[in-house]
């Protein structure tokens, strides 16, 4: 299902343990790796460079495209390699749609700093924007990466987008043979000032469950059995995922860029940004489906 994969670089340390996993993935998938390096010329400061300047930023671009590609090529992986100039996330974004690509793989955060709860200002804009599925990855040296993916966890709030991310879940635990989790979280904060919590609760609990029995009917459809249904409770749906990922030993997990919330296709969604900033394993990040056709945008 991945056959065309973008990996866009800076040269940092997070950025080749991404290379890394991409290339697992890849291999699995037998698919080719676009390698791609944008020269910034258009940051706060470099407006005004030309010509050596300008070269410099080119050729250490193929620079690191080229080692990239040689990484690449000692695994059997099949790569294209280009060095654009601009703004990095406008390039990723437009080299993405113009080539048809299935997947754009990054890490959450590169040259500009290895704060964990600040993502990088470039992988946070291509998240938002892309219009393929996003694979963001923490580059942390104490976390161990694993694929084949063995188990998947879809969250579903049945939001067009999460129904969206659901089918690509699905999808991949079809293609990787891997276990199926979905989970819906009840946050408590829905239940207000309401003098009767416990019928909200089962209000809130029902329409939860329903929602996972679809999600399970349509990947019964697709030959994928749900390997768990799970509702959980919690004042905060993020930690609760976080929580179910460390619990269950999740390896990569797929969600929608933004929920029942907001559909603004720019602005992303609290629970899957809190996501790509702290979950400790890659997240698939999936964008909202085009209202015209019903597919990916």
């Amino acid at each position: 299902m991945f056959n065309r994969i973008l990996f866009p670089t800076d040269g940092s340390d997070g950025a080749d343990i991404a290379l890394g996993h991409l290339l697992d993935l890849a291999t699995y998938h037998d698919a080719t790796v676009h390698i791609l390096t944008v020269a910034d010329t258009a940051q706060d400061g470099v407006l005004q460079i030309q010509g050596n300047d300008v070269d410099a930023l080119v050729q250490e671009g193929e620079r690191l495209v080229r080692e990239a590609a040689e990484q690449a090529q000692k695994r059997g992986v099949d790569t294209v390699t280009e060095v654009l100039q601009g703004r990095p996330y406008r390039k990723i974004v437009e080299y993405a749609e113009t080539n048809g690509l299935d997947l754009v793989g990054m890490p959450t955060h590169g040259r500009r700093g290895l704060e964990r709860f600040l993502l990088g200002s470039t992988t946070e804009r291509v998240v938002r924007r892309a219009d393929v599925p996003v694979l963001t990855i923490h580059p942390d040296d104490d976390v161990t990466i694993g694929h084949p993916y063995q188990d998947i966890l879809v969250p579903t709030d049945g939001s067009d987008c999460a129904n969206q991310a659901l089918a690509i879940g699905v999808d991949v635990a079809g293609t990787e043979d891997a276990a199926l989790h979905l989970l819906s979280v009840v946050a408590l904060s829905a239940l207000g000032a309401d003098a009767r919590p416990d019928i909200q609760m089962d209000i809130l609990e029902e329409d939860a469950r329903e929602l996972l029995d679809e999600a399970a009917a349509f990947a019964d459809n697709a030959g994928v059995e749900p390997t768990s249904k799970t509702v959980e409770y919690g004042s905060s749906i993020h930690k609760a995922v976080l929580t179910y990922i460390e619990e269950h030993d999740i390896n990569l997990v797929v969600v929608g860029t933004h929920g029942r919330t907001g559909f603004d296709r720019y602005v992303l969604g609290s629970v899957t940004e809190y996501l790509v900033r702290t979950s400790p394993i890659p997240v698939l990040t999936v964008p909202a489906p085009d209202p015209d056709t019903g597919e990916t945008q």
